[in-house]
């Protein structure tokens, strides 16, 4: 409603009620008109209903949703479901143009602004978290995978003699198939064990960079975030050494915002060296459904030239999702919630110690993991039977554990990983994974620690390897025949690696 809607009102209410309705109305233009100038994340987070006006309102400047639009083209932005319309909040144009992603689209006015607005509250929350010094951002309709790849693409634009990505191992396929996909052939530097915990090879990087025609080495890839015993990447070390050697360096920070040395580390390593790109997952660090991503940068023409990169149009789904979660929470409680998961880490380490040692295991050391924990398993010949650890505790509904055996190898696009899943050819022990991250609750933490007592005790009374001790409840236990339950018939991919 606009002035002339509310003073007709007057035919119908007393005039204090249709002032009280003005000022509720004028409230929320407020809140809006702030947003619009100042683009940046609200300490306080809105209501829902607040957010659904905003949405309403930006809706309305989409051509599709005009009353007398007649479309004649080939996309028009027609949605057959009402369920989907009204789940996509009626902005059906998606982003961008063929030629830029956050370039502003004629009939797509509304969205376009959404978009603007979530790549602003995206590169405010950055700086919130930890990394002050960032130039430009802007949030991808992709997994992180598919965002590096878009990264390693844009780089070869610049480099089109280059061949090579130097990459410091971490067990996890999509940042691996990544520079698969771009074209790239990786040059693999293994981690380094110190005690419990994987390093990375600064050392040998530079090695390499001396060894090879910089012109043919397109980047750098690092690691913050990661599953234990692998620490965060020495990044600021790697940044070091590409800005004397200048080359590219891009990070993998996938699951980092929550956690405030992964950011300190990125923002470090930008004064010290060079960090072209660094990537993080919309669904691990704010709590929204898988497909989107930050990508962000302290150059600001090379992340447009990364945006510029993606070809066509994208669905604008994950970044409504985005958008509507950094109103909602807001800056005040998203940190609130960053504090707490700093809290359940501690909880989940020191009940994790009284476990362990319940059976004669221990925790990991890795201090350079504040994320994920890793507790040792006993030394066994067979990865199958570590592999039922993994499936009992899924069938008991406890989800993201991963079991390692440090026994597989693994051959990904011709090449073979020794000891898959570990970061290492020779990692020592067998060992599980948990971690704690943003949005975790004390409750969960208790059920796991109780879920994973009753599975140990199950497990290890069983298949206690011949001739190897494993104290259970405080006895020594020896099994020569291993009984396999109908549990090894569970699908194992999203529990054990």
């Amino acid at each position: 409603m606009d002035d002339t809607s509310f003073k007709l009102l007057a035919k119908y209410l007393p005039s204090t009620y249709v002032q009280q309705a003005k000022d509720a109305r004028n409230s929320q233009n407020f809140l809006i008109n702030q947003l619009l100038e100042k683009r940046k994340w609200p300490e306080e987070g809105w209501s829902d209903r607040s957010i659904e006006m905003l949405l309403d309102e930006l809706a309305s400047l989409d051509s599709n949703n005009f009353i007398k639009n007649r479309g004649v083209g080939e996309r028009e932005a027609r949605i057959a479901s009402s369920l989907v319309a009204r789940r996509n909040f009626h902005l059906g144009h998606g982003l961008g143009r063929s030629g830029d992603l956050t370039e502003v689209q004629p009939k797509a006015a509304g969205s376009s602004v959404m978009y603007q607005l979530t790549n602003d509250l995206a590169k405010d929350a950055l700086r919130t978290l930890g990394v002050p010094g960032i130039q430009a951002c802007f949030v991808a309709p992709l997994a992180t995978g598919m965002s590096l790849t878009l990264i390693f693409l844009t780089l070869r634009q610049q480099k089109p003699k280059a061949k090579y990505i130097i990459w410091s191992r971490i067990d996890q396929k999509s940042c691996f198939k990544s520079i698969i996909t771009a074209g790239f052939e990786p040059i693999i530097v293994q981690t380094v064990l110190d005690g419990d915990e994987l390093v990375t090879d600064s050392g040998k990087i530079e090695a390499i960079i001396k060894q090879t025609d910089p012109e043919l080495i397109a980047c750098v890839m690092t690691t913050t975030s990661c599953f234990a015993p692998r620490a965060c990447d020495d990044v600021e070390s790697v940044a070091v050494i590409c800005k004397n050697h200048n080359i590219a360096h891009v990070i993998n920070n996938a699951y980092g915002v929550q956690n405030t040395k992964c950011m300190h580390v990125i923002q470090q390593a930008s004064k010290k060296g060079r960090v072209d790109a660094f990537v993080q997952s919309t669904d691990k660090n704010f709590m929204v459904p898988v497909g989107g991503t930050i990508i962000a940068g302290f150059d600001k023409l090379f992340i447009n030239k990364v945006s510029q990169c993606y070809p066509g149009r994208a669905s604008s789904s994950p970044i409504i999702d985005l958008f509507i979660t950094l109103l909602s929470l807001g800056s005040k409680e998203y940190i609130s919630l960053v504090k707490e998961r700093k809290q359940l880490y501690q909880s989940l380490k020191e009940g994790l110690v009284k476990v362990a040692s319940q059976f004669g295991q221990r925790i990991l050391h890795t201090p350079g993991n504040s994320i994920s924990i890793g507790i040792s398993l006993p030394p066994l010949q067979d990865p199958k039977i570590l592999t039922q650890l993994g499936s009992q505790l899924f069938l008991r509904c406890v989800s993201g554990t991963r079991v390692v055996s440090n026994l597989e190898h693994k051959v990904i696009n011709d090449h073979e990983f020794r000891s898959w899943g570990s970061h290492h050819n020779k990692y020592p022990t067998a060992y599980l994974t948990a971690a704690a991250t943003i949005g975790m609750t004390p409750v969960d933490v208790e059920q796991f620690l109780h879920r994973l007592t009753k599975v140990l005790e199950s497990w290890s009374a069983k298949i206690a390897p011949i001739a190897v001790p494993l104290l259970t409840n405080g006895h020594e236990v020896f099994a020569h025949d291993l009984l396999l339950t109908d549990e090894y018939l569970v699908d194992q991919e999203s529990s054990v690696i």
